[in-house]
């Protein structure tokens, strides 16, 4: 029966340090930490190499549980597997222990509220884009080829696959 941990920071100007930490003080054997989005559960490597390694009677340990996924289904379909495994869910600063009833049900609360602040923060976003665009300054999203170097490439006879 080991505990591992799991940390994960948005984008790479975040720092992981205090979750690192907060693992460590938990007990955690093993920290797996990551940068990535966590609105979808793909792309997430280090969390889906955490839930292949997982045995029965191991717990899995996050500080908050919006570092395990910011959608109800993910995290629905993430403490679905680990209690088909026997693998325990925990967090740090909120009381949730999958081992529980009131854990359990504290934890689909607030997978809930993670799924509504991220659903208002793409609204938001939406709002900016279009009070932008309405003003003549939004621009989008910068390339990320550089079209002058596509053009040189198609003139010189290269063309994509």
């Amino acid at each position: 029966m080991a505990l591992y941990g799991y940390a994960r920071v948005s984008t790479f100007d975040q720092d992981l340090t205090l979750q690192e930490q907060a693992l460590r003080v938990a007990g955690c054997d093993v920290i797996r930490a990551e940068t990535a989005s966590g609105a979808h559960r793909t792309g997430i490597a280090e969390l889906e190499t955490l839930m292949r390694f997982l045995r029965s009677g191991d717990t899995l340990i996050v500080t908050r549980i919006d570092r395990l996924a910011r959608s109800i289904k993910d995290l629905q379909d993430i403490v679905y597997e680990s209690k088909a495994r026997g693998v325990a869910l925990k967090a740090t600063e909120q009381p949730i222990d999958t081992r529980s009833a009131a854990g359990k049900a504290f934890l689909d609360m607030l997978g809930v509220f993670a799924e509504f602040e991220t659903n208002l923060r793409r609204e938001r976003q939406l709002d900016g884009i279009a009070l932008a665009k309405a003003r003549g300054v939004y621009r989008g999203r910068r390339p990320a080829v550089d079209r002058a170097a596509v053009e040189h490439l198609h003139a010189a006879g290269l063309r994509g696959c």
